[in-house]
């Protein structure tokens, strides 16, 4: 009697768990950007550290499973952001129960209720800057090949400049000023990005191999 082989993956398996977890971090970004973060001299949203593990995430899998991998990842990801952004509306417009603690009555649609130019600045600004991201990254496996750090740091940081004037720009133009908005958030996640993404891609490269490794 032969024993039957387990089946096979239909994907490698860093692939299939790393994809769960852009999905999730894709959501979570609008979340947390309502909050406005100071770190030392520095403010910028709390969204951008979902976002910066966005762009680690699809370095790493640029890496480990080649560019059209990584940019199948990205499309993918505006899938759990759209159905995000249309079930919060959905629940916004839901009647509010009178026997809800008033506090949190009062901050939910501050916090979810953005406006329609903020929710489609996000959707904008994720699909070029991660898209870029991902080409810078791969581009520069020539030039620097061995050094992911240093590639994952200029990819990340380009990515965000791009990332900040889009975003900026659509939500707030003709409403505030926003040259000296742009350039704070720029010089913080510039900074961020050689802070956190280095890490975050190595950590992915080293789960990513053993998960793939045979044994």
């Amino acid at each position: 009697m032969h024993d039957t082989p387990e089946p096979a993956f239909a994907i490698p398996r860093s692939l299939f768990l790393f994809a769960l977890f852009y999905g999730g971090m894709v959501t979570l970004g609008g979340v947390l950007g309502a909050k406005q973060v100071a770190l030392g001299p520095l403010a910028v949203e709390a969204g951008i550290f979902p976002f910066l593990t966005l762009v680690a995430i699809s370095s790493g899998i640029a890496e480990l499973h080649g560019k059209d991998a990584a940019d199948r990842l990205v499309r993918y990801g505006f899938l759990p952001l759209a159905f995000a952004i249309a079930l919060t509306l959905f629940v916004l417009n839901l009647p509010t129960d009178p026997g809800m603690y008033e506090p949190a009555k009062e901050a939910f649609p501050i916090i979810l209720g953005q406006s329609w130019r903020m929710m489609l600045a996000g959707i904008m600004a994720y699909g070029v800057s991660v898209t870029l991201n991902v080409w810078i990254f791969n581009r520069l496996r020539g030039a620097a090949g061995r050094f992911l750090a240093v590639r994952g740091f200029i990819a990340a940081a380009l990515s965000q400049v791009v990332d900040t004037l889009i975003f900026i720009s659509v939500s707030f133009y003709g409403v505030r000023p926003i040259a000296s908005l742009m350039a704070g958030q720029m010089l913080a996640k510039v900074v961020l990005s050689a802070a956190l993404v280095p890490l975050i891609i190595a950590l992915v490269m080293k789960i990513g191999r053993r998960l793939d490794s045979p044994s």
